[in-house]
């Protein structure tokens, strides 16, 4: 059922921030196409957030070649997993969150939006932390600044409030910038390559002491790593997708979603890759080790690397889960819930730069987030094609509203079957999880292989597909069927909440 128009606004204009929250889009203000997804995606990879993936496998004790294939592996199978998920918005006119309460359960949906909090939070703190060391790695090598914990701090400061802003604006503001840092930060980095190739070997075998111990294992984590890349990004897909119009062509929304996040993360990975396989494994901060190698005329490309590029991927993750969490907290808007999570990111930053190791929190978070967000992915995902991908959206609507009742608020506003197969496949997958921080008690269960995706995955479509077997879903969630649980406590007309006002 198309979303009415339920305002007049027109569609958000550069430099107006943005007054939609999580309400349904209007059918009026969606303006975008599925390019725009491509834009989004594909200039968010542009940054030292999504370089250090391609770093991480040197780091691990790869060579070249082997880091390649585990780039290329990783990316393939997370952009299959990720692609369809953009697909909600069209329909339903909301984000990823909110229309996971179609399979959720309307209250049930609040897990949909703490995975999106903990993902921003976490790769705003990398964006955060790797823009601030490549503005003080590169200009105490350019003009002799300070490079000391003063330093960072400054520059981390700067980073977050100028990435904030961007977020604070919106959609057309984060959208814009997408677009400006694809050409400008594309050629800064192919100028790079071309500046250090008297240096790259294709043959560089890696430091010889594996991660894990073997190549096999140590492989199979790179490309676990590789793949959290994409599927980290499934709980964003729909704060851009849903200002796409109902009934674009599927297909073309699944490629632009997949091809922005597969080929701008190929280009940057590799680009991570093969600088990391000049300075070694042995650096501590990727950034370090660019500026390090790097002749005096590049480490500027470097701090623009680390101010623009840095800038979109942070702007990206902090603008979706500020849509979410203004939701979950009564009375919040979503400009101070941006500025509130940016203020929780900063200080991972601090934590994560002063107190703890950075490249194994870093590898370690990106792990068992993809163990925990594949699964609510793939859950969703099979309830899409079992509904042949019919939603309501005002009914997607109650909670936000205040309100109980309609198609999808099932058992007190969940959806056992969905949750009933999420929870054992989060534990079964992290049970197999190897990480450089956390190793699971059934990790061996495989002869060493890290078999926490595959298990995850698996567990959550078999049960969900049992569990909805079983237990059938109510009629009324595939459409065309009464209500039999209509709401209360709220009035229709406030399912389709006025344009949140900044």
């Amino acid at each position: 059922m198309p979303a009415p128009p339920l305002t007049t606004a027109e569609a958000p204009r550069i430099g107006d921030v943005e007054q939609h929250g999580i309400d349904t889009i209007p059918a009026a203000e969606r303006s975008a196409s599925p390019s725009t997804l491509f834009w989004v995606f594909a200039g968010a990879q542009l940054s030292f957030t999504v370089i250090i993936y391609g770093w991480l496998p040197i780091t691990f004790g790869l060579g070249w070649w082997s880091a390649v294939s585990a780039i290329v592996v990783g990316l393939a199978v997370g952009t299959l997993i990720y692609a369809p998920f953009a697909l909600f918005g069209p329909r339903t006119g909301t984000n990823s969150a909110v229309s996971s309460g179609a399979h959720f359960g309307v209250v049930g949906r609040i897990i949909g939006s703490v995975l999106a909090m903990v993902t921003a939070i976490g790769f705003f703190a990398i964006s955060v932390w790797t823009g601030g060391d490549a503005l003080v790695a590169g200009a105490h090598s350019l003009v002799g600044t300070p490079d000391g914990d003063v330093a960072a701090a400054v520059c981390y400061g700067v980073m977050a409030v100028l990435t904030v802003l961007i977020a604070v604006y919106g959609y057309a503001m984060v959208v814009a910038a997408q677009k400006f840092v694809i050409p400008v930060l594309g050629a800064l980095m192919l100028l790079g390559v071309i500046a250090l190739a008297s240096k790259f070997d294709a043959g560089y075998s890696g430091s010889g002491e594996y991660l894990l111990g073997s190549f096999t294992n140590t492989w199979l984590l790179a490309a676990l790593t590789t793949a959290s890349m994409p599927v980290s990004y499934a709980p964003f897909a729909n704060d851009y997708s849903r200002y796409i119009p109902e009934g674009t062509s599927d297909r073309t929304v699944t490629i632009a979603n997949g091809a922005g996040v597969f080929v701008g993360g190929l280009f940057v990975c590799l680009f991570g890759a093969y600088m990391a396989s000049i300075f070694g494994a042995d650096d501590a901060s990727f950034v370090t080790g660019l500026v390090s190698i790097s002749p005096q005329w590049y480490v500027g490309a470097v701090i623009l690397l680390g101010l623009l590029g840095n800038f979109g991927q942070g702007s990206v993750c902090l603008y979706g889960t500020g849509l979410d969490f203004s939701s979950l907290v009564p009375h919040l808007k979503r400009v101070p819930a941006t500025i509130a999570i940016g203020a929780v990111s900063v200080v991972l930053v601090f934590v994560g730069r002063f107190a703890v190791n950075a490249v194994d929190s870093v590898t370690a978070f990106v792990i068992i987030l993809v163990v925990v967000i594949t699964p609510w992915v793939v859950i969703n995902l099979i309830g899409f094609v079992q509904r042949r991908g019919w939603y309501d959206p005002l009914d997607l609507q109650v909670f936000n509203a205040g309100g109980r009742g309609g198609r999808y608020w099932f058992t007190a506003g969940w959806n056992f079957r969905a949750v009933g197969a999420l929870v054992p496949a989060v534990f079964v997958g992290l049970m197999c999880t190897t990480t450089t921080l956390f190793t699971g008690p059934w990790a061996g269960v495989a002869n060493g292989i890290d078999m926490s995706l595959v298990s995850g995955s698996v567990i959550a479509a078999v049960l969900y597909l049992v569990l909805t077997a079983v237990f059938p879903e109510p009629a009324e969630v595939r459409g065309h069927v009464a209500v039999t649980t209509p709401t209360t406590a709220v009035d229709i007309a406030d399912l389709a909440p006025a344009k949140e006002l900044a």
